[in-house]
Protein backbone atom coordinates (compact mmCIF):
# COMPACT_ATOMS: atom_id res chain seq x y z
CA UNK A 1 0.00 0.00 0.00
CA UNK A 2 3.01 2.41 0.43
CA UNK A 3 3.82 1.88 -2.77
CA UNK A 4 0.66 2.69 -4.04
CA UNK A 5 0.93 6.23 -1.93
CA UNK A 6 4.34 6.93 -3.26
CA UNK A 7 3.03 6.52 -6.87
CA UNK A 8 0.12 8.39 -6.65
CA UNK A 9 2.28 11.02 -4.86
CA UNK A 10 4.82 10.81 -7.80
CA UNK A 11 2.24 10.85 -10.64
CA UNK A 12 0.02 13.62 -9.07
CA UNK A 13 3.56 16.01 -8.51
CA UNK A 14 4.15 15.35 -12.12
CA UNK A 15 0.92 16.51 -13.32
CA UNK A 16 1.41 19.50 -11.24
CA UNK A 17 4.82 19.90 -12.81
CA UNK A 18 3.40 20.19 -16.01
CA UNK A 19 -0.08 22.14 -15.37
CA UNK A 20 1.76 24.48 -13.07
CA UNK A 21 5.54 24.32 -13.71
CA UNK A 22 5.07 25.03 -17.42
CA UNK A 23 2.18 26.96 -17.72
CA UNK A 24 1.57 30.40 -15.42
CA UNK A 25 -2.32 28.99 -14.20
CA UNK A 26 -3.36 28.30 -11.02
CA UNK A 27 -4.67 25.07 -9.57
CA UNK A 28 -7.83 24.12 -7.11
CA UNK A 29 -7.95 20.95 -5.92
CA UNK A 30 -10.87 19.43 -6.05
CA UNK A 31 -11.39 16.22 -3.28
CA UNK A 32 -14.19 13.90 -3.17
CA UNK A 33 -15.01 13.96 0.84
CA UNK A 34 -18.57 11.31 0.34
CA UNK A 35 -18.88 8.77 2.96
CA UNK A 36 -18.25 6.29 0.38
CA UNK A 37 -14.10 7.11 0.39
CA UNK A 38 -14.40 5.17 3.59
CA UNK A 39 -13.60 1.45 0.50
CA UNK A 40 -10.75 0.43 1.03
CA UNK A 41 -7.93 -0.75 -1.63
CA UNK A 42 -5.63 -3.43 -0.18
CA UNK A 43 -7.01 -3.27 2.98
CA UNK A 44 -6.74 0.59 3.95
CA UNK A 45 -9.37 3.45 3.59
CA UNK A 46 -8.80 5.30 -0.26
CA UNK A 47 -9.82 8.62 2.42
CA UNK A 48 -6.16 7.86 3.61
CA UNK A 49 -4.44 6.91 0.59
CA UNK A 50 -5.86 10.35 -0.58
CA UNK A 51 -4.48 12.27 2.52
CA UNK A 52 -0.86 10.62 2.06
CA UNK A 53 -0.67 11.04 -0.95
CA UNK A 54 -1.59 14.64 -0.53
CA UNK A 55 0.60 15.68 2.38
CA UNK A 56 3.71 13.43 0.36
CA UNK A 57 3.28 15.79 -2.94
CA UNK A 58 2.68 19.07 -1.48
CA UNK A 59 6.10 18.83 0.24
CA UNK A 60 7.61 19.19 -2.84
CA UNK A 61 5.69 21.87 -4.39
CA UNK A 62 7.33 24.84 -4.81
CA UNK A 63 6.33 27.41 -2.45
CA UNK A 64 5.60 30.18 -4.70
CA UNK A 65 3.33 27.70 -6.78
CA UNK A 66 -0.60 29.69 -6.38
CA UNK A 67 -2.67 26.29 -5.16
CA UNK A 68 -6.09 26.24 -3.87
CA UNK A 69 -8.61 23.38 -2.25
CA UNK A 70 -11.81 22.74 -2.09
CA UNK A 71 -14.00 19.50 -0.44
CA UNK A 72 -17.55 18.26 -0.85
CA UNK A 73 -19.14 16.31 1.28
CA UNK A 74 -17.44 16.69 4.42
CA UNK A 75 -19.73 18.43 6.90
CA UNK A 76 -23.43 17.18 5.86
CA UNK A 77 -25.02 13.74 5.38
CA UNK A 78 -27.54 13.95 2.67
CA UNK A 79 -26.67 17.99 1.35
CA UNK A 80 -26.14 18.62 -2.45
CA UNK A 81 -25.00 22.19 -1.02
CA UNK A 82 -21.66 20.84 1.10
CA UNK A 83 -19.50 22.07 -1.12
CA UNK A 84 -16.62 24.61 0.63
CA UNK A 85 -13.46 26.09 -0.80
CA UNK A 86 -11.54 25.54 2.73
CA UNK A 87 -7.84 27.27 1.04
CA UNK A 88 -8.16 29.59 -1.75
CA UNK A 89 -5.42 29.86 -4.51
CA UNK A 90 -2.28 31.39 -3.16
CA UNK A 91 1.01 31.23 -3.09
CA UNK A 92 2.72 29.33 -0.24
CA UNK A 93 -0.74 27.37 0.47
CA UNK A 94 0.83 23.73 1.17
CA UNK A 95 0.99 23.36 4.38
CA UNK A 96 -2.65 24.86 4.64
CA UNK A 97 -3.87 22.34 2.01
CA UNK A 98 -2.10 19.21 4.01
CA UNK A 99 -3.89 20.34 6.90
CA UNK A 100 -7.36 20.25 5.27
CA UNK A 101 -7.06 17.48 3.88
CA UNK A 102 -5.77 15.67 7.39
CA UNK A 103 -8.77 17.44 8.94
CA UNK A 104 -11.94 16.51 6.60
CA UNK A 105 -14.51 13.93 7.74
CA UNK A 106 -16.03 12.16 4.71
CA UNK A 107 -19.93 11.85 5.50
CA UNK A 108 -21.85 13.52 2.54
CA UNK A 109 -22.86 13.30 -0.72
CA UNK A 110 -21.34 13.75 -4.33
CA UNK A 111 -22.26 17.45 -5.86
CA UNK A 112 -18.86 16.97 -7.91
CA UNK A 113 -20.50 19.02 -11.17
CA UNK A 114 -21.45 22.12 -8.76
CA UNK A 115 -17.70 21.31 -7.13
CA UNK A 116 -16.24 21.79 -9.98
CA UNK A 117 -17.97 24.53 -11.47
CA UNK A 118 -17.16 26.58 -7.91
CA UNK A 119 -13.25 25.73 -8.67
CA UNK A 120 -13.63 27.40 -11.71
CA UNK A 121 -15.32 30.55 -10.54
CA UNK A 122 -12.43 30.31 -7.85
CA UNK A 123 -9.90 30.71 -10.16
CA UNK A 124 -11.73 33.09 -12.46
CA UNK A 125 -11.36 31.19 -15.62
CA UNK A 126 -13.12 33.24 -17.48
CA UNK A 127 -10.34 35.70 -17.10
CA UNK A 128 -7.04 33.87 -16.77
CA UNK A 129 -5.52 30.17 -16.72
CA UNK A 130 -6.98 27.95 -14.49
CA UNK A 131 -7.01 24.28 -14.17
CA UNK A 132 -9.17 21.96 -11.50
CA UNK A 133 -7.65 18.62 -10.42
CA UNK A 134 -10.62 16.05 -9.18
CA UNK A 135 -9.92 13.54 -7.53
CA UNK A 136 -13.38 11.50 -6.89
CA UNK A 137 -14.08 7.66 -6.37
CA UNK A 138 -17.97 8.13 -7.15
CA UNK A 139 -20.83 9.50 -9.57
CA UNK A 140 -22.34 12.50 -9.50
CA UNK A 141 -25.48 12.10 -6.84
CA UNK A 142 -26.83 15.81 -7.18
CA UNK A 143 -28.25 15.55 -10.42
CA UNK A 144 -25.62 17.66 -11.99
CA UNK A 145 -24.54 17.10 -15.84
CA UNK A 146 -20.17 17.07 -15.60
CA UNK A 147 -20.42 16.53 -19.49
CA UNK A 148 -22.88 19.63 -20.27
CA UNK A 149 -20.32 21.37 -17.53
CA UNK A 150 -17.16 20.34 -19.18
CA UNK A 151 -18.63 21.49 -22.74
CA UNK A 152 -20.02 24.86 -20.66
CA UNK A 153 -16.75 25.67 -19.27
CA UNK A 154 -14.01 25.02 -22.18
CA UNK A 155 -16.14 27.46 -23.90
CA UNK A 156 -16.12 30.40 -21.80
CA UNK A 157 -12.88 29.55 -19.95
CA UNK A 158 -9.19 31.03 -20.98
CA UNK A 159 -7.23 28.29 -21.32
CA UNK A 160 -9.05 26.09 -18.66
CA UNK A 161 -8.67 22.00 -17.72
CA UNK A 162 -10.33 19.90 -15.72
CA UNK A 163 -8.48 16.69 -14.86
CA UNK A 164 -9.94 13.93 -13.36
CA UNK A 165 -8.53 10.86 -10.89
CA UNK A 166 -11.02 8.28 -10.44
CA UNK A 167 -10.38 6.22 -7.60
CA UNK A 168 -12.06 2.27 -8.06
CA UNK A 169 -14.68 3.51 -10.61
CA UNK A 170 -16.21 1.08 -13.18
CA UNK A 171 -15.58 1.01 -16.73
CA UNK A 172 -19.19 2.20 -17.23
CA UNK A 173 -18.76 4.52 -14.11
CA UNK A 174 -15.48 6.11 -15.77
CA UNK A 175 -17.29 7.21 -18.89
CA UNK A 176 -19.47 9.70 -16.64
CA UNK A 177 -17.05 11.31 -15.76
CA UNK A 178 -14.50 11.12 -18.35
CA UNK A 179 -16.56 13.26 -20.56
CA UNK A 180 -15.61 16.21 -17.71
CA UNK A 181 -11.79 16.09 -19.06
CA UNK A 182 -12.66 15.25 -22.62
CA UNK A 183 -14.82 18.16 -23.22
CA UNK A 184 -12.29 20.49 -21.53
CA UNK A 185 -8.80 18.74 -23.35
CA UNK A 186 -7.99 17.39 -19.46
CA UNK A 187 -6.97 14.23 -19.10
CA UNK A 188 -9.07 10.90 -17.22
CA UNK A 189 -6.79 8.75 -14.77
CA UNK A 190 -8.74 4.90 -15.15
CA UNK A 191 -7.86 3.33 -11.85
CA UNK A 192 -9.61 -0.13 -11.50
CA UNK A 193 -7.33 -1.87 -9.13
CA UNK A 194 -3.77 -1.08 -7.86
CA UNK A 195 -1.34 -1.54 -11.37
CA UNK A 196 -3.76 0.13 -13.31
CA UNK A 197 -3.99 3.06 -10.75
CA UNK A 198 -0.36 3.54 -10.97
CA UNK A 199 0.17 2.88 -14.52
CA UNK A 200 -2.32 5.46 -15.57
CA UNK A 201 -1.40 8.06 -13.30
CA UNK A 202 2.81 7.53 -13.70
CA UNK A 203 2.24 6.84 -17.82
CA UNK A 204 -1.00 8.58 -19.26
CA UNK A 205 -0.24 11.65 -17.38
CA UNK A 206 3.32 12.02 -16.73
CA UNK A 207 4.77 10.33 -19.75
CA UNK A 208 6.50 13.02 -22.19
CA UNK A 209 5.46 12.27 -26.02
CA UNK A 210 7.57 10.22 -28.14
CA UNK A 211 9.99 11.94 -30.51
CA UNK A 212 8.42 11.54 -34.11
CA UNK A 213 9.45 9.02 -36.01
CA UNK A 214 12.01 9.27 -38.93
CA UNK A 215 10.10 9.90 -41.88
CA UNK A 216 9.65 6.53 -43.98
CA UNK A 217 10.98 6.46 -47.71
CA UNK A 218 8.13 6.73 -49.98
CA UNK A 219 6.47 3.17 -51.80
CA UNK A 220 6.23 3.11 -55.33
CA UNK A 221 2.90 1.82 -54.64
CA UNK A 222 0.90 1.61 -51.48
CA UNK A 223 -1.90 -0.59 -51.09
CA UNK A 224 -5.00 0.95 -49.55
CA UNK A 225 -4.86 1.16 -45.68
CA UNK A 226 -7.86 -0.17 -44.25
CA UNK A 227 -9.98 1.94 -41.87
CA UNK A 228 -9.59 0.05 -38.55
CA UNK A 229 -6.61 -2.45 -37.83
CA UNK A 230 -7.88 -3.37 -34.23
CA UNK A 231 -11.29 -4.94 -33.83
CA UNK A 232 -11.45 -6.83 -30.55
CA UNK A 233 -14.57 -8.54 -29.42
CA UNK A 234 -15.35 -10.26 -26.11
CA UNK A 235 -17.62 -13.02 -25.14
CA UNK A 236 -19.05 -14.41 -21.61
CA UNK A 237 -18.12 -18.06 -22.64
CA UNK A 238 -16.72 -19.69 -25.61
CA UNK A 239 -19.47 -20.21 -28.52
CA UNK A 240 -21.07 -17.19 -26.82
CA UNK A 241 -22.46 -13.89 -28.27
CA UNK A 242 -19.39 -10.72 -28.30
CA UNK A 243 -20.46 -8.65 -25.35
CA UNK A 244 -21.26 -4.93 -27.34
CA UNK A 245 -22.19 -2.56 -24.07
CA UNK A 246 -21.19 -2.21 -20.19
CA UNK A 247 -17.47 -3.43 -21.55
CA UNK A 248 -14.51 -1.75 -21.35
CA UNK A 249 -10.91 -2.35 -22.83
CA UNK A 250 -7.45 -1.31 -21.53
CA UNK A 251 -4.21 -1.18 -23.79
CA UNK A 252 -1.52 -1.10 -22.45
CA UNK A 253 2.19 -1.40 -24.06
CA UNK A 254 3.41 -5.14 -23.03
CA UNK A 255 6.98 -5.64 -21.99
CA UNK A 256 9.42 -8.31 -23.43
CA UNK A 257 8.96 -10.37 -20.08
CA UNK A 258 4.51 -10.34 -21.48
CA UNK A 259 3.90 -7.76 -18.42
CA UNK A 260 2.08 -4.33 -18.80
CA UNK A 261 4.16 -1.72 -19.86
CA UNK A 262 2.95 2.24 -20.72
CA UNK A 263 -0.66 2.62 -20.59
CA UNK A 264 -2.43 3.33 -23.92
CA UNK A 265 -6.16 3.76 -23.69
CA UNK A 266 -9.53 2.82 -22.45
CA UNK A 267 -12.33 2.16 -24.62
CA UNK A 268 -15.69 0.72 -24.59
CA UNK A 269 -18.52 -1.33 -26.18
CA UNK A 270 -18.21 -2.03 -29.60
CA UNK A 271 -14.86 -0.72 -29.83
CA UNK A 272 -13.27 -0.42 -33.45
CA UNK A 273 -9.81 1.55 -33.51
CA UNK A 274 -5.99 1.83 -34.73
CA UNK A 275 -3.03 0.61 -32.67
CA UNK A 276 0.66 1.38 -34.30
CA UNK A 277 3.05 -2.13 -34.53
CA UNK A 278 4.04 -3.58 -31.77
CA UNK A 279 3.17 -5.92 -28.89
CA UNK A 280 0.06 -5.13 -26.68
CA UNK A 281 -1.86 -6.50 -23.59
CA UNK A 282 -5.44 -6.05 -24.39
CA UNK A 283 -7.74 -6.16 -21.29
CA UNK A 284 -11.08 -6.79 -21.05
CA UNK A 285 -13.89 -5.81 -18.43
CA UNK A 286 -17.01 -6.32 -17.89
CA UNK A 287 -18.70 -6.14 -14.22
CA UNK A 288 -16.19 -7.96 -11.61
CA UNK A 289 -14.97 -10.33 -14.82
CA UNK A 290 -11.74 -9.42 -16.62
CA UNK A 291 -9.42 -11.08 -19.18
CA UNK A 292 -6.30 -10.34 -20.99
CA UNK A 293 -4.35 -11.16 -24.10
CA UNK A 294 -1.40 -10.22 -25.69
CA UNK A 295 -0.96 -9.21 -29.53
CA UNK A 296 1.48 -8.24 -31.71
CA UNK A 297 0.21 -5.82 -34.11
CA UNK A 298 2.31 -5.46 -37.49
CA UNK A 299 1.97 -2.82 -40.56
CA UNK A 300 -0.77 -3.34 -42.84
CA UNK A 301 -2.56 -6.09 -40.96
CA UNK A 302 -6.02 -6.47 -39.57
CA UNK A 303 -6.27 -7.93 -35.78
CA UNK A 304 -9.69 -9.08 -34.63
CA UNK A 305 -8.96 -10.50 -31.31
CA UNK A 306 -11.89 -12.75 -29.72
CA UNK A 307 -11.18 -12.79 -25.31
CA UNK A 308 -13.71 -15.29 -23.15
CA UNK A 309 -14.03 -13.58 -19.63
CA UNK A 310 -15.23 -17.46 -18.67
CA UNK A 311 -18.06 -15.52 -16.86
CA UNK A 312 -21.68 -15.36 -16.31
CA UNK A 313 -24.32 -12.89 -14.88
CA UNK A 314 -25.65 -13.42 -11.39
CA UNK A 315 -29.09 -11.54 -10.18
CA UNK A 316 -30.23 -11.61 -6.36
CA UNK A 317 -33.48 -10.87 -5.54
CA UNK A 318 -33.05 -10.12 -1.57
CA UNK A 319 -36.82 -10.83 0.32
CA UNK A 320 -37.18 -10.31 4.01
CA UNK A 321 -39.70 -13.38 4.12
CA UNK A 322 -41.24 -16.06 1.58
CA UNK A 323 -43.38 -13.64 -1.10
CA UNK A 324 -42.55 -10.39 0.72
CA UNK A 325 -41.30 -7.73 -1.89
CA UNK A 326 -37.89 -6.93 -2.71
CA UNK A 327 -36.08 -5.20 -0.09
CA UNK A 328 -34.44 -2.19 -1.42
CA UNK A 329 -32.24 -1.56 1.63
CA UNK A 330 -31.19 -5.31 1.52
CA UNK A 331 -27.47 -5.33 1.56
CA UNK A 332 -26.28 -7.37 -0.84
CA UNK A 333 -21.88 -8.94 -0.70
CA UNK A 334 -20.59 -11.04 -3.02
CA UNK A 335 -17.17 -12.77 -2.42
CA UNK A 336 -16.46 -14.04 -5.96
CA UNK A 337 -14.17 -16.21 -7.22
CA UNK A 338 -10.18 -14.54 -6.82
CA UNK A 339 -11.59 -11.43 -4.96
CA UNK A 340 -9.71 -10.43 -1.48
CA UNK A 341 -12.48 -7.78 -0.76
CA UNK A 342 -16.03 -8.96 -1.56
CA UNK A 343 -18.36 -5.95 -3.00
CA UNK A 344 -21.53 -5.03 -1.63
CA UNK A 345 -24.63 -4.28 -3.50
CA UNK A 346 -27.87 -3.12 -2.45
CA UNK A 347 -31.44 -4.23 -3.27
CA UNK A 348 -31.87 -6.12 -6.77
CA UNK A 349 -28.73 -7.12 -7.65
CA UNK A 350 -27.51 -7.76 -11.14
CA UNK A 351 -23.82 -8.51 -11.92
CA UNK A 352 -21.42 -10.11 -14.08
CA UNK A 353 -18.87 -12.62 -12.06
CA UNK A 354 -16.25 -14.71 -12.81
CA UNK A 355 -17.52 -18.23 -13.02
CA UNK A 356 -17.15 -20.58 -10.00
CA UNK A 357 -19.00 -21.02 -6.39
CA UNK A 358 -20.44 -17.41 -5.74
CA UNK A 359 -20.65 -16.76 -1.87
CA UNK A 360 -23.32 -14.17 -1.51
CA UNK A 361 -24.29 -12.69 2.26
CA UNK A 362 -27.87 -10.74 2.29
CA UNK A 363 -28.35 -8.60 5.28
CA UNK A 364 -31.40 -7.15 5.82
CA UNK A 365 -31.80 -5.16 9.12
CA UNK A 366 -30.41 -7.67 12.03
CA UNK A 367 -31.33 -10.68 10.01
CA UNK A 368 -28.30 -12.42 7.67
CA UNK A 369 -28.00 -15.35 5.42
CA UNK A 370 -25.47 -16.74 3.78
CA UNK A 371 -25.83 -19.04 0.37
CA UNK A 372 -23.36 -20.65 -1.77
CA UNK A 373 -24.07 -20.48 -5.90
CA UNK A 374 -22.62 -21.97 -8.49
CA UNK A 375 -21.75 -20.18 -11.56
CA UNK A 376 -20.99 -21.23 -14.92
CA UNK A 377 -19.37 -19.47 -17.70
CA UNK A 378 -22.15 -18.08 -20.18
CA UNK A 379 -24.83 -18.78 -17.57
CA UNK A 380 -27.30 -16.81 -16.07
CA UNK A 381 -28.42 -17.28 -12.38
CA UNK A 382 -31.33 -15.44 -10.94
CA UNK A 383 -32.11 -16.32 -7.33
CA UNK A 384 -34.35 -15.16 -4.78
CA UNK A 385 -32.65 -15.07 -0.78
CA UNK A 386 -35.35 -15.41 1.68
CA UNK A 387 -33.57 -13.51 4.95
CA UNK A 388 -36.20 -14.53 7.27
CA UNK A 389 -37.47 -11.22 9.36
CA UNK A 390 -40.06 -9.74 10.76
CA UNK A 391 -40.70 -5.44 10.24
CA UNK A 392 -41.24 -4.31 13.60
CA UNK A 393 -42.38 -0.50 14.26
CA UNK A 394 -41.86 0.80 17.81
CA UNK A 395 -43.71 4.00 19.34
CA UNK A 396 -43.94 5.49 23.03
CA UNK A 397 -47.26 6.43 24.62
CA UNK A 398 -47.98 8.46 28.05
CA UNK A 399 -50.52 6.09 29.10
CA UNK A 400 -52.25 3.13 26.93
CA UNK A 401 -55.04 4.80 24.54
CA UNK A 402 -52.83 8.33 25.18
CA UNK A 403 -51.40 10.73 23.52
CA UNK A 404 -48.34 9.25 21.08
CA UNK A 405 -44.86 10.78 22.15
CA UNK A 406 -43.37 12.16 19.46
CA UNK A 407 -40.62 15.00 20.70
CA UNK A 408 -36.93 14.99 20.85
CA UNK A 409 -35.44 12.76 23.67
CA UNK A 410 -37.50 9.78 22.46
CA UNK A 411 -35.71 6.42 21.77
CA UNK A 412 -35.62 2.46 21.48
CA UNK A 413 -33.30 -0.50 22.50
CA UNK A 414 -33.70 -3.95 21.17
CA UNK A 415 -32.16 -6.34 23.52
CA UNK A 416 -32.66 -10.44 23.69
CA UNK A 417 -34.90 -11.74 26.15
CA UNK A 418 -32.84 -14.53 26.91
CA UNK A 419 -30.24 -13.32 30.10
CA UNK A 420 -26.74 -14.28 29.96
CA UNK A 421 -24.88 -15.59 32.99
CA UNK A 422 -24.04 -12.42 34.12
CA UNK A 423 -27.80 -11.39 33.71
CA UNK A 424 -27.25 -8.73 31.31
CA UNK A 425 -28.91 -8.33 27.85
CA UNK A 426 -27.15 -8.90 24.28
CA UNK A 427 -28.15 -5.32 22.93
CA UNK A 428 -29.03 -6.13 19.43
CA UNK A 429 -30.06 -2.86 17.73
CA UNK A 430 -31.48 0.52 18.42
CA UNK A 431 -33.47 3.22 16.69
CA UNK A 432 -34.57 6.93 17.67
CA UNK A 433 -37.63 9.31 17.19
CA UNK A 434 -41.40 7.82 16.56
CA UNK A 435 -42.28 5.20 14.14
CA UNK A 436 -38.66 3.81 15.03
CA UNK A 437 -38.26 0.72 12.36
CA UNK A 438 -36.64 -2.91 13.48
CA UNK A 439 -35.86 -6.19 11.37
CA UNK A 440 -35.25 -8.73 13.23
CA UNK A 441 -34.78 -12.83 13.08
CA UNK A 442 -37.62 -14.55 15.05
CA UNK A 443 -37.03 -14.88 18.93
CA UNK A 444 -38.26 -13.15 22.15
CA UNK A 445 -36.90 -9.58 22.21
CA UNK A 446 -37.31 -6.60 25.30
CA UNK A 447 -37.75 -3.13 23.71
CA UNK A 448 -36.77 -0.32 26.14
CA UNK A 449 -38.17 2.49 25.39
CA UNK A 450 -36.77 6.18 26.73
CA UNK A 451 -38.76 9.33 26.77
CA UNK A 452 -36.80 11.48 28.26
CA UNK A 453 -36.15 10.78 32.14
CA UNK A 454 -39.09 7.61 32.02
CA UNK A 455 -37.46 4.31 30.91
CA UNK A 456 -39.65 1.46 30.35
CA UNK A 457 -39.48 -2.18 28.97
CA UNK A 458 -41.83 -4.46 27.21
CA UNK A 459 -41.46 -7.88 25.64
CA UNK A 460 -41.88 -9.13 22.58
CA UNK A 461 -41.64 -11.62 20.10
CA UNK A 462 -41.26 -11.56 16.35
CA UNK A 463 -41.78 -14.25 13.73
CA UNK A 464 -40.24 -14.16 9.88
CA UNK A 465 -43.26 -12.12 7.56
CA UNK A 466 -45.04 -10.79 10.26
CA UNK A 467 -45.24 -6.82 10.70
CA UNK A 468 -46.40 -5.66 14.49
CA UNK A 469 -46.63 -2.47 16.17
CA UNK A 470 -45.26 -2.67 19.47
CA UNK A 471 -46.40 0.28 21.91
CA UNK A 472 -45.13 0.46 24.98
CA UNK A 473 -47.34 2.60 27.60
CA UNK A 474 -44.53 4.55 30.04
CA UNK A 475 -47.11 5.80 32.59
CA UNK A 476 -45.84 9.15 32.55
CA UNK A 477 -46.57 12.72 31.98
CA UNK A 478 -44.69 16.35 30.38
CA UNK A 479 -43.15 18.59 33.31
CA UNK A 480 -42.85 22.17 31.86
CA UNK A 481 -40.60 24.21 34.29
CA UNK A 482 -40.33 28.26 33.92
CA UNK A 483 -37.91 29.73 36.84
CA UNK A 484 -36.95 33.40 36.08
CA UNK A 485 -33.32 34.46 36.12
CA UNK A 486 -32.30 31.14 36.95
CA UNK A 487 -29.05 29.44 35.88
CA UNK A 488 -29.80 25.73 36.69
CA UNK A 489 -33.12 23.80 36.40
CA UNK A 490 -32.76 20.52 38.77
CA UNK A 491 -35.07 17.54 38.75
CA UNK A 492 -34.94 15.24 41.77
CA UNK A 493 -37.29 12.54 43.76
CA UNK A 494 -39.28 13.91 46.03
CA UNK A 495 -38.45 11.08 48.25
CA UNK A 496 -35.05 11.02 50.81
CA UNK A 497 -32.78 7.98 51.02
CA UNK A 498 -31.95 6.41 54.35
CA UNK A 499 -29.15 8.96 54.06
CA UNK A 500 -31.17 11.68 53.54
CA UNK A 501 -30.19 12.18 49.97
CA UNK A 502 -32.32 12.46 47.18
CA UNK A 503 -31.77 11.27 43.50
CA UNK A 504 -31.36 14.15 41.03
CA UNK A 505 -33.12 12.94 37.19
CA UNK A 506 -32.05 15.53 34.95
CA UNK A 507 -31.27 19.08 34.49
CA UNK A 508 -30.88 22.28 32.47
CA UNK A 509 -28.88 25.12 32.49
CA UNK A 510 -31.54 27.49 31.73
CA UNK A 511 -34.62 29.11 32.76
CA UNK A 512 -36.88 26.47 30.77
CA UNK A 513 -36.91 23.16 31.44
CA UNK A 514 -38.93 20.36 29.89
CA UNK A 515 -39.46 16.37 30.15
CA UNK A 516 -41.39 13.55 30.59
CA UNK A 517 -41.26 11.63 33.56
CA UNK A 518 -42.84 8.76 35.36
CA UNK A 519 -46.33 9.56 36.85
CA UNK A 520 -45.15 10.45 40.79
CA UNK A 521 -44.02 12.96 43.19
CA UNK A 522 -40.77 15.69 42.66
CA UNK A 523 -38.88 18.06 43.75
CA UNK A 524 -37.84 21.26 41.48
CA UNK A 525 -34.85 23.25 42.36
CA UNK A 526 -33.84 26.14 40.41
CA UNK A 527 -30.58 28.25 41.29
CA UNK A 528 -29.20 31.44 40.42
CA UNK A 529 -25.31 32.83 39.68
CA UNK A 530 -25.60 34.12 43.50
CA UNK A 531 -25.46 30.87 44.72
CA UNK A 532 -29.37 31.52 45.41
CA UNK A 533 -31.83 28.72 45.01
CA UNK A 534 -35.74 27.87 45.30
CA UNK A 535 -37.30 24.54 45.69
CA UNK A 536 -40.78 23.62 44.59
CA UNK A 537 -43.06 20.46 44.62
CA UNK A 538 -44.81 18.84 41.75
CA UNK A 539 -47.19 15.60 41.21
CA UNK A 540 -46.75 14.15 37.70
CA UNK A 541 -49.83 12.28 36.74
CA UNK A 542 -49.75 9.52 33.65
CA UNK A 543 -50.92 11.18 30.09
CA UNK A 544 -51.16 14.79 31.80
CA UNK A 545 -48.99 17.95 31.31
CA UNK A 546 -47.64 19.92 34.51
CA UNK A 547 -46.70 23.27 34.31
CA UNK A 548 -44.55 25.07 37.18
CA UNK A 549 -43.06 28.20 38.00
CA UNK A 550 -40.22 28.68 40.33
CA UNK A 551 -39.43 32.07 41.72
Amino acid sequence: MAGLARSIAAAILLLWMTTLGLAADRVVIVLDASGSMWAQIDGKPKLEIARQSLRTVLQSVPADKEIGFMAYGHREKGSCEDIELIVPPQAGSAAAVSAAADSLKFIGKTPLTSAVRQAAEALKYTEDKATVILITDGLETCKGDPCALGRELRAAGVDFTVNVVGFGLTADEGKQVACLADNTGGKYIQASDEKALQDALVETIAAAPAPAPEPAPQPAAAPEKPEFNFIPAVVLAEGGDPVTEGNSWEIYKAKSDGTRGDYVATEYGAYKGNLDPGDYLIVARLGEAGTEQKLTVEAGQVYEPLLTLNAGTLVIHPRPSEGADVADGAAVVIAYPGVDMPATYYGDTKVVLPAGDQKVTVRIGQGEVTEIIPLTGGKLVEKDIVVGVGHVVANAYYIAGGDKADGSGIGFKVFKAKKKVDGTRQEVAYAYGPDSKFDLPPDDYVLTATVDLAVVEQPFSVKAGEHQDVKIAINAGVLAITAPGASKIEIFDAKKDINGNRKSLGYAFDEKYQAALPAGDYAVVSEKLDNSSKESTVTITAGERAELTVQ
